[in-house]
């Protein structure tokens, strides 16, 4: 049996989502609760090469599960993918005596995490920190559900204006491989057109549907797109609907960044909380490298090396149902 873990860091990577913070205090709680050392390491991989390390205390952690963004900051090392900046972060653990990693972040983080562990044998738990739900084996990632209602606040006020002046808005959400703000948002907000990622679009199709609901004067129009759209975003999409349909009155809305910001929801402080303490555990109990998620209201656990190479998909159900619900 391996010797019980005494000291482990945590960090956050990859783009930043609302419930990170709940997902760290939840962490370093849980560590000190069961008598391990919490260390917090900065600015993700590139703090682990930089060795911008500190100790966390329970107090470290007050009150900021209510707060957007990350406290341990966040950005991409493309350092870190070379061995050198690997061998390099390594030795800065060992300074610490570091003996594990909770890792909050997307599947390029988990990625960055597999490959480090497989060369020094550190024990990397994954944590699906990603507003885009795009990682197999959970239900929901931390940060999808407030992403989302927020988009869904900003298109519900957007209709009141199409309403009032008879347009057809696009309007642009985040995703740039995963159509699921797309998806959700639009649903629930009654868009006509819904167009993601994974589906190609077919701007023929779209264009006759829009000339079809302008003959029966059906003026009001909503077309949610997500910002990997294959035909490239809102504007592009703007540009062919202007040409084909001169006489359109229509705007172009990008929600943009505001979909990662903003307090978590209940639902996202309850989920990170939930793995944040699972992820101690795992480490305690030499559960390791693992990503864990929530599937049926349930903790979940997958090997890294297959969160990594699997995508949530999105039924064409789904698909179905926007087409029948827009009619």
């Amino acid at each position: 049996m391996k010797n019980k873990i005494k000291r482990i860091g945590v960090l956050t990577s990859g783009g930043d989502s609302p419930g990170m913070n709940a997902a760290i205090r939840a962490v370093v709680r849980t560590g000190i609760y069961h008598g391990l050392e919490v260390y917090g390491i900065m600015r993700g991989y590139s703090g682990m090469v930089d060795n911008e390390i500190q100790k966390l205390e329970s107090r470290s952690v007050a009150n900021i599960i209510q707060r957007g963004g990350t406290i341990l900051k966040t950005s991409r090392c493309k350092e870190f993918f070379e061995p050198g900046g690997r061998k390099k972060a390594f030795d800065n653990l060992q300074k610490h005596g570091i003996e594990g990693l909770v890792i909050i972040g997307g599947d390029g983080s988990f990625r960055g995490a597999q490959i480090f562990s497989s060369e020094y044998d550190i024990p990397c738990i994954g944590l699906p920190g990603t507003i885009d739900k795009d990682i197999a084996g959970t239900d929901f990632t931390i940060g999808f559900d407030t992403a989302v209602n927020t988009a869904v606040e900003a298109i519900d006020k957007i209709r009141d204006t199409a309403d009032a002046h008879d347009r057809l808005f696009i309007i642009e959400v985040m995703g740039r491989d995963a159509g699921y703000i797309a998806l959700h948002s639009g649903i629930s907000t009654g868009a006509e057109h819904i167009l993601i990622p994974e589906k190609k679009t077919s701007v023929i199709d779209l264009i006759a549907s829009l000339q079809e609901k302008e003959k029966r004067k059906k003026l009001v129009n909503m077309i949610v797109v997500a910002e990997g759209e294959d035909f490239g975003g809102a504007d592009e999409l703007a540009k062919h609907i202007r040409k084909e349909m001169p006489n359109q009155d229509l705007r172009v809305c990008i929600l943009g960044h505001i979909q990662r910001g903003g307090s978590p929801s209940c639902f996202d402080r309850v989920i990170a909380s939930r793995m944040g303490y699972h992820a101690v555990e795992c480490l305690i109990e030499n559960t390791h490298n693992v990503f864990i998620g929530i599937v049926n209201n349930k903790m979940n656990y997958m090997p890294l090396n297959e969160a990594v190479k699997k995508k949530q998909r999105i039924s064409e159900e789904w698909m179905k149902i926007v087409k029948i619900l827009a009619t």
